[in-house]
């Protein structure tokens, strides 16, 4: 069974919250899967990952950039795990077919939108039935995570 942690985004957004905990798995030695809704998303996160701090640098690419097997982080729409990834980072209310197959999920949702909160309670009900292991993290004042079940 899969580690399940739900990411309540409420003082930041995905775009700045998503590269801290990204380089934190990889500091692990975790390889990674980013799942997002389409392919325009994948491309702006993509994007971002390459952009949002210049004294930063995290290793990763999508289908756009090839060689999905030696990407330490894989940015997808699709239900695949070419890199070998054992972390799943789903955004934008996203699923994933093979959930067992990662030792860690993380479902980071929006906060400020009712829709992705209602889905995520919705998600939360889902993964128990399945007898996951479940973590809530909420935001701190400072954009840290404090574990609240």
């Amino acid at each position: 069974m899969a580690d399940i942690r739900f990411y309540h985004l409420e003082r930041q957004n995905l775009d700045a919250a998503l590269p801290t905990l990204v380089a934190k798995a990889l500091s692990k030695g975790h390889k990674i899967i980013i799942k997002a809704p389409d392919n325009s998303e994948v491309e702006r996160l993509n994007g971002h990952l390459w952009t949002y701090d210049p004294n930063s640098f995290i290793p990763h690419g999508s289908a756009k950039d090839g060689h999905e097997s030696d990407q330490p982080v894989w940015l997808t729409d699709n239900d695949e795990i070419p890199n070998g990834a054992d972390v799943l980072i789903l955004t934008h209310n996203c699923e994933h077919t093979q959930i067992d197959q990662f030792k860690l999920v993380c479902n980071m949702f929006d906060g400020r939108n009712e829709n992705a909160v209602q889905k995520a309670r919705q998600d939360w009900k889902t993964f128990k039935d399945g007898e996951h292991e479940l973590t809530y993290w909420q935001q701190s004042a400072n954009g840290g995570w404090t574990e609240k079940s």
